[in-house]
């Protein structure tokens, strides 16, 4: 089966839980990636582009009419999203480690009922 084929398979079986799981297991994972292997430069910022790209979408979904996701709980992604905002512009600039980034996508998936990735 063609790649596309397989992705559009999986569009239609995957759950918006679990489409947002593995979303965020695979940004989580470019992050490791980045640590791990000690990227910086263009490497580094794409691992931290994607993060805030995808708690940017976060926010604007909890912020959209119609989200039925208590308030209190809306204004704590809207919340956390503006930090790591702040935060990975700090890892940009080097005055802070990505990890606080990882262990935020770790704590989310553990919320969505996924449990742990690998340190």
């Amino acid at each position: 089966m063609s790649l596309n084929a397989y992705q559009r398979a999986r569009t239609l079986v995957e759950t918006p839980r679990a489409t947002e799981q593995r979303l965020i297991r695979e940004v989580t994972a470019a992050l490791m990636e980045a640590r791990d292997l000690g990227y910086s430069g263009g490497r580094l910022m794409e691992a931290l582009h994607w993060n805030r790209e995808m708690w940017d979408a976060f926010a604007s979904a909890c912020g959209a009419p119609g989200n039925e996701l208590p308030d209190t709980l809306r204004a704590s992604i809207i919340s956390i999203a503006l930090w790591v905002n702040r935060h990975a512009s700090e890892v940009m600039k080097g005055r802070e480690a990505i990890d606080p980034l990882i262990e935020v996508n770790r704590s989310l998936l553990e919320g969505l009922g996924e449990g742990r990735m690998a340190a």
